[in-house]
């Protein structure tokens, strides 16, 4: 397996474990991962948001890490990347408004590259119109957007994750090891114990 060349779009207030660790896990086995944001330069940062369930119908929202990005959005060539990572978090509600992140995930689409999306990250690619046909998994609030975009929207457990043709998606970060494993299987990571 040779070292891949991974996207990662991410904003503020994006999921701070869907950003913090398939970056530190992907960057662990040797792949080279450029986390960039749209309007921000290398070096800026995202604050990110920490969502965990503590009695309330929903999950609540909390201040996370800040993340500092390591490549800049509008000097990348999505062309040269082998595969795209979509956070979640509340970040792609606004990052699909910007028609350069929708060319990016288009271009990983339309060139059968391995695109792993978590959580409302699917928000990204409904607006990218890259889900007719195809089952994705998100957060279970992201199911009516999935299903307007033309996809099926599979009910799996909060720890799971799917994997369909060149897409690898979960519901939340609680599948970070199925999520993260199914992502390295697409990218032809070999781990040796």
């Amino acid at each position: 397996m040779g070292a891949k060349k991974i996207l990662m779009i991410v904003g503020d207030f994006g999921e701070d474990y869907e950003i913090m660790v398939p970056f530190q896990a992907l960057l662990a086995v040797g792949h080279q991962v450029h986390a960039v944001c749209p309007g921000k330069v290398a070096g800026d940062q995202v604050a990110t948001a920490i969502h965990d369930f503590i009695g309330f119908q929903t999950y609540a929202e909390l201040k996370g890490h800040n993340f500092t990005l390591n490549a800049t959005f509008a000097d990348i060539a999505v062309e040269s990347y082998d595969a795209l990572v979509v956070p979640g978090g509340r970040a792609p509600e606004y990052l699909r408004l910007d028609p350069a992140v929708i060319a990016a995930v288009r271009h990983f689409f339309e060139a059968g590259k391995p695109v792993a999306a978590i959580c409302h990250g699917a928000q990204m690619l409904a607006a990218a119109q890259v889900l007719e046909g195809r089952t994705c998994s998100a957060y279970p609030a992201c199911q009516p957007e999935v299903e307007l975009a033309g996809g099926t929207y599979p009910r799996i457990a909060v720890d799971e994750a799917i994997t369909e043709g060149n897409l690898v998606s979960a519901p939340a970060w609680p599948a970070h090891p199925a999520f993260i494993a199914q992502f390295l299987a697409l990218l032809g990571t070999r781990i040796s114990l």
